[in-house]
């Protein structure tokens, strides 16, 4: 258990002058995808596109991606904050301003981006600020960072018609979801990565509201 000054800090982001220094290597990470052998850094597919989501721990987040047909890679990692290049143990203080992020490069001919923000919505709770179940801290937050004015709008979209399914619902919470335009995606460590395919009893924090996203 932390005190109540710990439980503040780690869901208040922090400001760029409060934020970690960070560093300017990479983090060594994985070469390749541990379930599909793809090369996590690619290069990628001709004609395939990138999403970015946050939805709480990346690792059970990763494997509800991973999953879809369609997906040609999937990558766990950080990004939304300030810390270049951050740790995982930098991160979970709440002091980069990172969410806990997982990188999916699909073929859209296969799956749709909408697809994608089907199982965004549907495989978490977007209304509960900074947190996630049990996980607290900015680090697991909502948030979809889009690559480009179509998927900015498609997001935003998508959120307007989730919310009136869980308002139908009776659920009367407000979507908490960030939704921007994707910043830098920093991959995390080796160990990290398509975890619970490594490890199929570990850990995975992340549940959905039970309503269904119908987008159009």
């Amino acid at each position: 258990m932390f005190g109540l000054d710990m439980f503040s800090k780690k869901t208040q982001m922090p400001s760029i002058d409060e934020a970690l220094p960070g560093r300017s290597e990479a983090l060594a990470t994985a070469t390749d995808h541990f379930v599909n052998g793809n090369p996590l850094k690619g290069p990628y597919p001709d004609g395939h596109a990138k999403a970015l989501f946050a939805m709480g721990c990346f690792w059970g987040v990763e494997r509800l991606f991973w999953q879809r047909q369609g997906v040609w890679v999937t990558a766990a990692g950080y990004a939304g904050g300030f810390t270049p290049n951050p740790t995982y143990e930098e991160t979970v203080t709440g002091r980069t301003g990172h969410a806990e992020v997982v990188l999916v490069v699909y073929d859209p001919n296969v799956v749709s981006y909408g697809d994608l923000l089907t199982i965004f919505w549907e495989g978490h709770d977007p209304t509960q600020g900074m947190r996630q179940g049990n996980d607290v801290g900015t680090t697991y937050r909502s948030a979809i960072y889009a690559f480009d004015d179509i998927q900015l709008a498609e997001a935003k979209h998508s959120r307007s018609i989730y919310q009136q399914a869980l308002d139908k619902a009776g659920l009367g919470q407000a979507i908490t979801t960030e939704i921007a335009r994707a910043p830098e995606f920093y991959f995390a460590e080796d160990y990290h990565q398509q975890y619970l395919a490594k490890n199929p009893n570990g850990y995975c924090g992340i549940k959905g509201t039970g309503v269904a996203c119908a987008i159009a």
